[in-house]
């Protein structure tokens, strides 16, 4: 088979995916297969656990962490300073009326990659640029950042660099997640509170 047929095969199989995937009745994709395709193919569209802890640890206002899972999951461990909007949440209301933010880049996650690729392509589909994904979901976090250790004897600058951000990001999410329950609420409320001035709501 050759590339110009390969590639209508995958267009086939993203416009079976786009007629499949549930979205609001006020909602519907305006970017073009092709085009759709190419941005969810493009490696700028991710972003890797360890860039998502450089992100954490600098305190990086330009970035909103998305964690797609329940509620029940977000309260038991997640990622510090991300928000969670569960994936049926999301699909439920006008995804733009939550990412049309077009400073702030949305990174979503969850366990796996399943919910969050689903959760790009209907951003991207309805022209939503500033989202993203993490690669691996929570479950890379905990193999890389949370499993992270040096056992060598020498170390370049490079990898310093990367083992102490990793260290840093470790040391903050087990300290997020070590609150008590009645912390995390209320600094879940304060967060969520903050974003909505930022994004001139009422309080």
């Amino acid at each position: 088979m050759n590339m110009r047929a390969k590639f209508s095969v995958v267009l086939l199989c993203l416009g079976f995916i786009l007629a499949l995937l549930p979205l609001s009745g006020n909602s519907s994709f305006i970017v073009r297969p092709r085009n759709l395709l190419s941005e969810l193919l493009d490696k700028n569209s991710y972003y890797s656990v360890d860039q998502v802890a450089r992100f954490i640890v600098a305190e990086d206002s330009s970035v909103q962490i998305i964690d797609l899972r329940t509620p029940e999951e977000f309260r038991t461990v997640n990622i510090p300073g991300s928000i969670n909007i569960p994936y049926n949440t999301l699909i439920d209301r006008k995804p733009g009326s939550i990412l049309n933010n077009g400073k702030t880049r949305n990174i979503f996650y969850s366990n796996g990659d399943f919910d969050s690729n689903y959760a790009l392509t209907i951003a991207r589909g309805l022209n939503l640029k500033n989202t993203y994904v993490m690669k691996g979901g929570l479950n890379e976090w905990f193999s890389t950042i949370m499993n992270s250790s040096f056992t060598g004897e020498k170390i370049t600058a490079r990898e310093n660099a990367l083992f102490e951000t990793r260290t840093r990001a470790k040391k903050m999410f087990a300290e997020m997640n070590s609150l008590p329950d009645s912390l995390k609420v209320k600094f879940f409320q304060t967060k969520h509170l903050t974003a909505k001035k930022l994004d001139g709501g009422c309080e």
